[in-house]
């Protein structure tokens, strides 16, 4: 695990700085005198903790049958390790090189790796975070194949040349002993053999060595002779090699989707050949060729017939069927369809003595974007349920947010809903995978991770201890119509695809409000109950916001708008969807241009609402005189207030969710008062129709990177722009003000408020914050029944880049989160609800006018600042970047006290104290490669974040030191003490008459004093960092002297079990042949030698 560097910043170092500036007004303290700030830099430091999901363009695999452990390898050259549920693990090898092969040291804590790039790699598992012990680079040959057989320190690695090398795992050094391949094939043969393709050594007997060649060649080679035995030829070209347990029997896959089996000892022609998926002519003809196999394996069964599992082989006129997986049990053959493509797989067994009854027990397929465990001892092969959060990527995310330290009751909570969910049909059997165990971390605070996805779905995460697993699944797609065929499919003219993608979502987890918006100009109001309720009827709101610039002598007339009364013109009431029925083309129709028309069509059939989150309320944009509505930029939600607020670049509404009534729709220039020294003049109108800069998904490739980025960043750099419109358009969209940010709280509208009275703040793509005073209703029935009254009170501060964040806190540092209602089912009876219905109580308000009692915290692009309410003045300024920008900013809450925390373009990831905004961390930790990071980093309470490092990966990190300190403890085991089987037991008649399994001594074949020393120009050792855990050194390798130890005990015991065994046999023998001896004197010891 990579720590970083931290540059400590001293105390007190801000004031000097140039590039922050505190100032106090005359008359107002010394906000230093007052807030008391306990955050220093040496409570932050910057680490990678756990990653989840599936690994990422997956290409190798591994099974350690003994630890029960899973190894998957990736073309990027990552490592991901997996256990019983919540042990998972992530390592990367240097170079990026994909992993071609995995194998186990079996039971003994490490994994050897071979990499595209010719080298291999002995990792380390005993400790919690795997290390590289040693490396070994092939400089002249290039690596295809790796075989290590069980209990063995030699690793076999055959090459592209067609040779074997052999490496002893435990110093990582090469012995001498090549196989070439000029000397495993016939001199006759004329033609190089190929590429090494499979090695395997014989079950019964470790000294003879089966190479299989790439051209069909297999051979049987004689270690201590230094010869082949046999030598097998098949014209078709070989993919695969499995033995039968007793060693008289091996089987081979060829690339004209055949099975060959091979007797041993008749290597002329093969014992049997099928076409398991060919079609067979009536004539007698070979039957047609198909898809190569491209794996198989032969498991054998102590009680019944053997099992054999093969990928591929598929007949070719199967065109566009799903990748299979054949198993062939007996005179039953079952083909498993899969939906992605097989990369891997391993058939699991209870053993892992290769030369005894295998009895397998399930099969695991590594598929290139699943992984799949079938149980094959249950008729019909169900799969296992697969207790990994391996589906993050089961449409790609679009958002992501992250809640640390959640209320307790919530999480049950969404699992009771979710639970009901999960599909049947699965195996009753234990997930097979079971090693490892869980870490001992104190950290015990919920934590919930909310994904949102390209086809509409919402996922909740419990995220807790360093785990991840599902709790929950919202499918808001469900609100609308669904396209029944092709030509029906729905288009808008803002995406191309994927029209019920999620863009953003605020959620609040105290009353669980949920409010999501979507890439069609959507958004949907949800509450979470317990009851199952049918709506007959989706309650929904229009709303028409139009740009402020169409026209420069006529404002907007949708945006003239009175504090307190709905808009014009506007939807004020709950009304059915009235929609034309022909589908949505965007085009100007032979009725003139396209106007108050949404971009999707709400069902209209009654909408049965399972348990957990329930549609309350839907809003749509419409289409204004031609044009599309634009994409919503920000958005909010607060549950004491019942109002959700969203804005785009043509301005921002207010809609009063209980009421379902529209508050209140202005365009971003009007929201300026007429004397506000940064109010816009009007420009020129535009002259061109806008592209949806936002949602530019023409290249399939990156229509689900770039669908959600933040509007802010639009004209900061070339490589986050990707419109195709004309160059005017881009201008004038590029230039147009968007509301980027949302925070309600109870604060002081005005300067001269003397009293807190609920408000909202917003922040916009330019930098200007604004001040909303809102007067709600008193609670109960006049809340449902009075209209909120709205009011814009300018602006309140102006800052360079486009708002991210912003916060209050009180006149002592403290947190003024936004005031939320206590969770209530809606669906339950009135007194229920008046039980759990509470507004949170107000703070008490302030009554000495010259005495500031607020600090807002705002945090843009470039910079952060602290006001002073209500006088407005600014406290603090700090700039937090010159040559880059910021991509996401969050006001946490770590270690009892409160800081900003910002993530930058360039890769930095920063903190600062509040209110003096003194800088506390600054770290190059992850420069921007892809819109995907932008989209989904955000931060949490209490040190933690996380982003998708991959379409399918969630990496999560902390930027806590005591986290980091606490890292070890809260990480999972991989490596547990076991023990190893018994050796299979080989009887008194093999044991006395030979036969059984033959062991070789491999040191004396192999050692330097046999082999003598290997080319040093053919591989270079490379020794790994001396990064171990509970490893005295890397020189004694991975075994370790009490492993060692053990394993020498083990191998003695072994071989006194197998001399006493001979032993007792001798001494058997040697009574029956005494008794035999003194029967025969008793026999004739009387007699003549005549009558013999």
């Amino acid at each position: 695990m990579k720590k970083f560097n931290i540059r400590k910043v001293l105390d007190g170092l801000t004031a000097a700085s140039s590039s922050s500036s505190a100032t106090a007004q005359p008359g107002t303290p010394r906000e230093n005198d007052v807030v008391q700030e306990t955050l220093q830099s040496e409570h932050f430091q910057l680490c990678k903790t756990v990653r989840h999901g599936f690994p990422y363009q997956p290409s190798s695999m591994a099974f350690d049958p003994v630890q029960k452990i899973l190894a998957i390898g990736t073309q990027t050259g990552a490592l991901r390790l997996f256990g019983r549920a919540g042990v998972e693990c992530y390592c990367q090898h240097e170079g990026n090189a994909a992993v071609i092969q995995l194998q186990f040291l079996i039971n003994e804590g490490a994994l050897v790796s071979a990499l595209a790039d010719d080298s291999i790699h002995l990792w380390n598992l005993r400790q919690k975070i795997p290390a590289i012990l040693h490396s070994l680079k092939f400089n002249r040959e290039r690596i295809t194949y790796c075989h290590l057989p069980f209990q063995s320190k030699w690793l076999y690695i055959g090459t592209e040349r067609g040779n074997i090398h052999i490496v002893n795992v435990e110093s990582f050094t090469l012995s001498g002993y090549v196989i070439m391949w000029n000397k495993a094939i016939e001199l006759s043969t004329k033609t190089h053999p190929g590429p090494v393709v499979h090695i395997s050594d014989n079950p019964m007997d470790e000294g003879k060595l089966l190479i299989g060649f790439e051209s069909g060649i297999v051979v049987l080679w004689d270690l201590k002779c230094k010869k082949a035995d046999y030598r097998y030829n098949y014209d078709e070209a070989i993919h695969s090699v499995a033995w039968h347990h007793e060693g008289k029997q091996f089987v081979c896959s060829h690339s004209d989707g055949t099975l060959t089996t091979w007797n041993v000892r008749t290597p002329a022609k093969p014992a049997q050949i099928i076409t398991p998926h060919g079609k067979q002519p009536k004539d007698g003809k070979k039957p047609e060729p198909c898809k190569p196999i491209l794996k198989v394996e032969y498991k054998t069964t102590r009680a019944g017939d053997p099992f054999m599992v093969l990928s591929g082989g598929l007949s070719y006129d199967t065109v566009g069927r799903r990748a299979c997986l054949t198993v062939m049990h007996g005179k039953s053959t079952a083909v498993l369809e899969m939906d992605y493509p097989i990369v891997d797989f391993l058939t699991l067994c209870e053993t892992p003595y290769p030369n005894d009854f295998q009895e397998p027990y399930a099969v695991v397929v590594l598929l290139e974007k699943d992984l799949v465990v079938i149980d094959l001892g249950q008729i019909g092969y169900p799969i296992f349920e697969n207790p990994y959060p391996l589906t993050i990527h089961e449409s790609p995310v679009t958002c992501c947010e992250y809640f640390a330290d959640c209320p307790a009751e919530l999480i049950p909570a969404l699992y009771s809903v979710g639970c009901r969910q999960k599909r049947q049909g699965y195996s009753k059997k234990e997930w097979p995978i079971s090693g490892g165990n869980w870490g001992q971390g104190t950290q015990s605070y919920p934590e919930i991770i909310i994904t949102g996805h390209a086809d509409g779905s919402i996922k909740f995460w419990d995220a807790s201890a360093l785990m991840l697993q599902v709790l929950y699944k919202l499918k808001t797609a469900k609100v609308f119509e669904r396209a029944r065929g092709k030509e029906e499919k729905p288009n808008t003219d803002i995406v191309d695809e994927d029209p019920f993608a999620i863009q953003t979502l605020s959620w609040c987890p105290e009353s669980r409000m949920l409010c999501v918006a979507g890439v069609s100009a959507h958004v949907i109001v949800y509450r979470f109950s317990k009851q199952e309720i049918t709506t007959e009827v989706v309650q929904l709101l229009e709303v028409r916001m139009q740009c402020e610039f169409s026209d420069v002598d006529s404002p907007d007339p949708g945006g003239e708008q009175t504090p307190t009364l709905p808009t014009p013109g506007a939807s004020s009431s709950p009304q059915e969807s009235e929609l034309p029925t022909q589908p949505s083309t965007g085009s100007n129709s032979s009725d003139g241009p396209r106007d108050n028309i949404p971009c999707l069509q709400v069902r209209s059939s009654p909408l049965k609402q399972s348990p957990g989150n329930q549609v309350e309320l839907v809003i749509q944009l419409v289409w204004v005189s031609g044009e599309p509505p634009q994409q919503i930029t920000s958005l909010a939600i607060n549950s004491s207030y019942g109002l959700v607020v969203f804005g785009n670049s043509n301005g921002l509404a207010v809609v009063d969710y209980l009421q379902k009534t529209l508050l209140f729709n202005m365009g971003t220039s009007e929201l300026y008062s007429p004397s506000d020294p940064y109010q816009r003049q009007p420009r020129s109108p535009r002259k061109a129709k806008p592209s949806g800069a936002t949602c530019d998904s023409n290249d399939g490739s990156n229509a689900s990177e770039d669908r959600c980025r933040s509007p802010t960043s639009d004209a900061r750099d070339n490589s986050f722009t990707r419109s195709r419109s004309s160059s005017v358009a881009s201008i004038d969209r590029e230039s147009r003000e968007a509301i980027s940010s949302f925070y309600f709280c109870e604060s002081f509208p005005r300067k001269t408020d003397c009293l807190v009275s609920p408000c909202l703040l917003v922040g916009t793509t330019h930098g200007s914050v604004m001040m909303v005073a809102l007067n709600l209703p008193p609670s109960g029935d006049q809340r449902l029944q009075q209209p909120v009254g709205i009011a814009s009170c300018g602006t309140l501060v102006q800052l360079k880049g486009g708002i991210l964040t912003m916060a209050l806190l009180d006149a002592t540092g403290t947190l003024l989160p936004p005031f939320f209602e206590q969770w209530y089912d809606p669906n339950a009876s009135d007194e229920e609800k008046e039980k759990s219905r509470k507004r949170r109580p107000a703070s008490p308000p302030s009554s000495q006018e010259s005495q500031d009692s607020h600090f807002a915290i705002l945090c843009s692009e470039k910079q952060a600042k602290v006001v002073a309410l209500p006088s407005q003045t600014r406290i603090y300024k700090h700039s937090i970047t010159e040559t880059s920008f910021v991509l996401r900013a969050d006001v946490v809450q770590m270690a009892g006290a409160n800081c900003i925390t910002c993530f930058c373009a360039n890769g930095h990831i920063m903190t600062l104290s509040l209110p003096s905004l003194r800088p506390l961390l600054d770290v190059n930790y992850l420069p921007l490669t892809d819109m995907r990071i932008a989209r989904t980093f955000c931060f949490s309470n209490l040190g933690q974040a996380l982003y998708l490092t991959s379409p399918t990966e969630i990496q999560r990190i902390t930027y806590s030191q005591e986290t980091c300190d606490n890292l070890q403890e809260m990480l999972s085991e991989l490596f547990t003490p076991v023990e190893t089987p018994e050796a299979p037991n080989r009887g008194f008649f093999k044991g006395l008459f030979g036969g059984g399994a033959q062991s070789l001594d491999r040191e004396d074949l192999f050692g330097e004093t046999a082999a003598g020393k290997a080319s040093r120009s053919l591989a270079q050792h490379i020794p790994g960092p001396g990064n171990m855990e509970g490893m005295k050194g890397a020189a004694s390798g991975v075994v370790g002297e009490l492993a060692r130890a053990r394993i020498a005990l083990d191998e003695r015991g072994q071989k006194l079990g197998e001399l006493e065994e001979r032993t007792a046999a001798m001494m058997a023998s040697a009574e029956s042949f005494s008794k035999h001896a003194h029967d025969m004197m008793l026999k004739y010891k009387d007699k003549k030698w005549y009558q013999l």
